[in-house]
């Protein structure tokens, strides 16, 4: 979809499609997903039209800084760094980072990384993480991904040995793919929101929707359907939080 068609909407948003189950195409081509049934719902509540458009990872800060878009979506985790120049919603998901290998290689951890080769997404904390862990786990390479499926790709087909990214997207992508295993939960403590530009006011609109969807319990609903389990007491998808600040 190009720039131009996006703009006839009231709100532009920026997904990396391909991160599933998050933002991705069904077989029918349709941009489908977790956080695409959240969008589409805090648009419906806002009273406004909304249309996606595909942008990397690494692009999508610049995008809503620079306007090409209104807001992003793409399990974005919340920092403080990133808070220096984005705005971000309340949390509505908790996650932690983790480590995927081939069936077939036998690793069961991290420890068994050493002198071996890890993907990650490029710009993402599994990045950041993996880059800062690099000399305690002697990993021998760190491999740079625009997205899942290319990581999966060169996983599968033993160009990299493990493949770091968010815990929950692998266990979804694995569940029907036994050549492929999650050994491995990285602690992060990651909350998700939705991006926007410093102090845009769309935010507070949009933070709103979300506590009422909070509360009236669809977002409990769309965790059940997308991850097939209620959503934990006490966690970002049920508790109405604050927005973070920097």
């Amino acid at each position: 979809m190009s720039l131009q068609i996006a703009r006839a909407a009231d709100l532009v948003v920026g997904a990396n499609i391909g991160n599933v189950p998050w933002e991705f195409q069904d077989a029918t081509g349709k941009v489908v997903g977790f956080e695409v049934d959240l969008v589409n719902e805090v648009a419906k509540r806002l009273g406004k039209s909304v249309e996606f458009v595909n942008t990397p990872f690494n692009g999508l800060f610049s995008a809503v800084q620079s306007g090409r878009i209104n807001m992003a979506i793409s399990s974005i985790t919340i920092t403080p760094k990133r808070l220096e120049s984005v705005s971000f919603a309340q949390p509505y998901y908790d996650s932690d980072q983790s480590l995927t290998v081939t069936a077939k290689s036998g690793i069961t951890g991290l420890s068994e990384m050493a002198s071996k080769v890890v993907g990650v997404d490029t710009g993402s904390t599994g990045d950041m993480w993996a880059e800062k862990s690099k000399s305690e786990y002697k990993f021998s390479d760190i491999r740079r991904f625009e997205g899942l499926s290319p990581a999966m790709l060169d996983l599968v087909a033993g160009r990299i040995d493990g493949y770091i990214s968010d815990i929950p997207a692998l266990l979804y992508y694995v569940k029907d793919k036994p050549e492929l295993k999650v050994v491995a939960r990285i602690p992060t403590g990651e909350k998700y929101s939705v991006m926007f530009n410093k102090g845009d006011p769309l935010a507070e609109q949009v933070n709103g929707a979300i506590t009422e969807m909070k509360k009236d319990g669809y977002l409990a609903k769309l965790h059940q359907t997308w991850f097939g389990a209620p959503a934990e007491e006490k966690t970002s998808t049920v508790t109405v939080l604050d927005m973070p600040k920097n």
